[in-house]
């Protein structure tokens, strides 16, 4: 499977290619199918189901990400 990401994290807290691939495959695949390959989709639908992601997986989008509805957003 290709990789998901890089999904617009700041570089000085990006975690790696092989880091997000593998800590969200199985969240993108399970939750997110449809948006499968468009990068900029995943993301999307991701940040939508943030609530249902592993926690491995939401703790990618949690590093330097000024998400919605987060502290300070």
């Amino acid at each position: 499977m290709a990789s998901l990401g890089p999904w617009s994290w700041p570089a000085t807290a990006a975690p790696t290619r092989e880091e997000q691939s593998a800590a969200c495959r199985g969240d993108a695949i399970k939750l997110c199918a449809f948006a499968i390959p468009n990068e900029s989709k995943v993301q999307a639908c991701m940040e939508k189901k943030i609530d249902k992601l592993s926690p491995r997986c939401r703790a990618m989008f949690g590093k330097g990400r000024h998400g919605k509805g987060r502290t300070g957003g």
